[in-house]
């Protein structure tokens, strides 16, 4: 069920299945409105900036800006800290992941990152890493 850029957001399974199959198939994909011409995220039915239902996937650049950071205390025996980070795209949108590659304390507001699609045990994440 891998559609093409350009599939609207009435796939079967929905919006969240699509994103989730693009991620498997090591692909940033990403909503956009073909009546407004803006970016939407999270994978929806409708355009929240205009309610139009003309949301196409587009690959996505995949460069960003941490907005917010957390570092999370975690003991080691439950993998050590991690970092909660809000990430701005190029592409307009605002997203929550995680920081990979570096310490959790040293992400930084301003940091710029790049996405990286990475395997887990619940299946294709998207985090970021710094560029």
């Amino acid at each position: 069920m891998s559609e093409p850029a350009g599939t609207t957001a009435s796939e079967t399974g929905g919006p969240m299945a699509t994103w989730a199959t693009h991620l498997a198939a090591g692909r940033l994909m990403m909503q956009r409105c073909a009546a407004c011409a803006r970016h939407v995220f999270y994978p929806r039915r409708l355009c929240p900036h205009c309610a139009s239902t003309a949301l196409e996937w587009v690959e996505a650049c995949g460069r960003g800006t941490v907005h917010a950071t957390t570092a999370v205390a975690r003991s080691a025996a439950r993998g050590g800290d991690y970092n909660v980070a809000l990430v701005d795209l190029e592409e307009g949108v605002r997203l929550m992941s995680r920081v990979d590659g570096i310490a959790a304390a040293d992400v930084r507001i301003g940091m710029p990152v790049r996405a990286s699609i990475v395997d887990s045990s619940g299946g294709s994440l998207l985090v970021f890493v710094p560029r």
